[in-house]
């Protein structure tokens, strides 16, 4: 079991199962990702970047997403209240994956 996989299994069922949707979707855009532990969240390389993402008591947070002027109308919705880089993903609420698929494959470009 690697870093991210002990990260993950701390959570309950539910939030286990989101976090690994997540996961995967880095490995389906990405094939040859880096995956680490980074800041304690699950990182991965991302183009030149990395994305992390986190759970917490009621979201998963996804960071950093800023300069995708693009996408700005549809990401807005997910945007942690007063911050430039941060979306939260509500744990009663779906995961937006083909709008985070959009957010990895613009960031991977940059």
């Amino acid at each position: 079991m690697n870093e991210v996989e002990k990260y993950i299994k701390q959570f309950e069922p539910d939030i286990q199962k989101k976090l690994n949707e997540l996961r995967q979707l880095f490995f389906k855009v990405l094939p040859n990702t880096e995956e680490s532990i980074r800041y304690k969240m699950p990182a991965y390389r991302v183009g030149k970047n990395r994305l992390y993402f986190a759970a917490y008591k009621k979201h998963i947070g996804l960071y950093p997403v800023y300069g995708l002027t693009e996408i700005e109308e549809e990401i807005s919705k997910y945007r942690a209240k007063k911050t430039k880089d941060s979306l939260h993903f509500m744990l009663d609420k779906p995961l937006p994956l083909e709008l985070i698929k959009k957010i990895i494959i613009m960031k991977s470009k940059l």
